[in-house]
């Protein structure tokens, strides 16, 4: 079809170079995926070279800790998308012996593969035409066919799925994708793209009606939840500090933080320091408490804010079991806690 010609002839003189574009090993292909899923290339591309560093086979990664997974994962956010990565790893290298699944349907039962991943991997690695759509799909394709089905709608991802199966080229499904989800990421950008010099711009759609500022369109999200975190920075003249393993499910489950308590405000040390889990924290303790940050860091998530702040409480003894401050390090964080860990003075 003269839409996926035109791109592929496009992407093969603008493409960037990246790494797992000089490969076709489903392994690398599936790693560069996942990192980059809800992740700008400039920033995951650091973390997709640590990776294949560290693990360079399926069987390295199957064979880490979480602990470790988790600790070269910090700062790249979406956790659950590296426990994920770890068990599939695992999975891969004793129950398929290293062999990774070759066709689209194999690939989407692996934990963390959805539409979008298993269809990248299948057309790249193996050749079956697949369409992949990803946020740069749906921008490309509605403008060009000027498209107003909302791109998050039941109705939108069907619509959408089903109009690039239509124009993948089943000779070259891996050079289509890529090329499509190249040119919306650099061509037909969100913002200011340059219609002007773009090879699709005389059947444009978009471009004809005024639209491309407003395409696609997009349902709006849920409201975003505002939260306060209070993370208690409790450390003994023994240098230890309690840091624990957090249980509950969410996006930081299994990461390592400081104890904290969740309140429905911002409060003043005073009251903070007769907040009754606070008492009960520490009955049985000589503390001295302060407050590290007056203004809260606001760490903000796709889903809600967290309005986060960091109390010092220097105890006589550790009202349970710590770890030493020395040792902080090498526990894997929420990138928020890895920052204060980084910034704030213990005592040495």
């Amino acid at each position: 079809m003269e839409f996926s010609k035109v791109l592929t002839h496009w992407y093969s003189i603008n493409k960037r170079e990246l790494p797992w574009r000089k490969t076709k090993n489903p392994y690398y292909i599936w790693l560069s995926e996942i990192i980059l899923q809800q992740t700008q290339i400039k920033q995951g591309l650091p973390y997709y070279e640590a990776f294949v560093k560290r693990f360079p086979t399926v069987f390295d990664l199957a064979d880490a800790s979480e602990q470790e997974v988790l600790k070269l994962w910090q700062g790249l956010g979406y956790y659950s998308r590296a426990r994920n990565l770890h068990a599939s790893a695992k999975h891969i290298a004793k129950e398929l012996n290293g062999v990774f699944p070759t066709t689209y349907k194999e690939l989407i039962k692996l934990k963390g593969v959805g539409d979008y991943t298993a269809s990248a991997i299948a057309s790249i690695c193996f050749h079956e035409p697949e369409a992949v759509v990803d946020g740069n799909v749906y921008r490309v394709l509605s403008r060009y066919f000027g498209i107003t089905i909302p791109i998050n709608s039941t109705e939108g991802i069907k619509h959408y799925k089903a109009l690039a199966s239509e124009l993948i080229d089943v000779n070259k499904p891996g050079d289509h994708n890529q090329a499509l989800m190249e040119f919306g990421a650099t061509q037909c950008k969100p913002s200011a793209p340059n219609c002007h010099e773009c090879p699709l711009s005389q059947s444009c759609l978009a471009l004809k009606k005024g639209l491309v500022s407003t395409l696609p369109i997009k349902l709006k999200k849920t409201k975003v939840t505002k939260k306060h975190f209070n993370f208690l920075v409790v450390y003994s003249p023994t240098k230890e500090v309690i840091f624990e393993q957090r249980q509950k499910k969410g996006i930081w489950q299994n990461l390592y933080q400081f104890p904290l308590i969740e309140t429905e405000k911002k409060l003043s040390v005073k009251a903070f320091r007769n907040y009754p889990q606070i008492k009960d924290y520490f009955k049985n303790s000589i503390y001295d408490f302060s407050l590290y940050n007056t203004e809260p860091i606001v760490h903000k998530l796709s889903h809600q804010h967290l309005n986060i702040r960091f109390w010092i409480v220097e105890v006589d003894h550790l009202p349970k079991e710590g770890v030493p401050i020395s040792d902080l390090k090498e526990y894997p964080t929420p990138i928020v806690l890895g920052n204060f860990i980084e910034q704030f003075q213990f005592p040495v």
